[in-house]
């Protein structure tokens, strides 16, 4: 199954490090991120568990829950917890999925055709309340990934979806943003009383909204 922006995010019921987690029940009304990982007890994605974990008040924040996924089981996983927490300084503090039986790697499409008969590719998926998939981001095995990057892309998102605005190159939260093209100069006035450049008629900057 090839899923796409804008597509609906499928659900799914599977184990985990912390019970059952049925996907749709376990975000209710949160944004989501879903990251998968090759495998268990390996070094890259050992790095990646324990920097979500640290940048878990991040993620709460902005009312997200991130939800790790390996392709192994569970009891693999309670081992790999142990050695997260001793090389990487902190407990695990979301739930990891024990996808053994790859129900959910296939269902998001996270196992390559060329790929060995297991080997999960890096890839993530940022799901809205509404359950869309608004973004999928996939990393080679050998690359880690930046969650920074990821939490600049839901301070986005978040930011878009409340007001007529897009983000520029490199934004991050703070920094001016631009007005969608569907807005017209006078409608620009009354929906951003700070005021606006006009860079070029289709090129329009704005100052964040500070209620975001």
């Amino acid at each position: 199954m090839t899923l796409h922006i804008g597509d609906t995010a499928p659900d799914f019921t599977q184990e985990s490090t912390e019970g059952p987690i049925n996907l749709y029940s376990y975000l209710g009304d949160s944004w989501g991120i879903l990251f998968s990982h090759p495998a268990d007890f390996t070094p890259v994605c050992t790095t990646e568990l324990g920097t979500v974990a640290r940048l878990k008040p991040e993620f709460d924040k902005r009312n997200v829950k991130p939800i790790g996924l390996s392709v192994d089981t569970l009891e693999s996983h309670m081992g790999w917890i142990g050695d997260i927490a001793e090389t990487q300084g902190t407990a695990l503090n979301f739930p990891l999925l024990a996808d053994a039986d790859k129900t959910v790697a296939e269902l998001y499409d996270m196992i390559p055709p060329a790929a060995e008969d297991s080997l999960t590719v890096r890839s993530v998926f940022i799901i809205d309340p509404a359950k869309k998939i608004r973004l999928i981001m996939t990393y080679p095995a050998s690359t880690g990934r930046n969650f920074d990057e990821i939490l600049r892309v839901i301070d986005s998102l978040q930011l878009t979806d409340k007001y007529k605005l897009a983000t520029p190159a490199d934004w991050k939260k703070g920094q001016d943003c631009v007005i969608v093209p569907a807005v017209s100069n006078e409608e620009a006035k009354t929906l951003f009383p700070k005021g606006f450049t006009e860079v070029k008629p289709y090129l329009r900057t704005t100052p964040m909204p500070e209620t975001v």
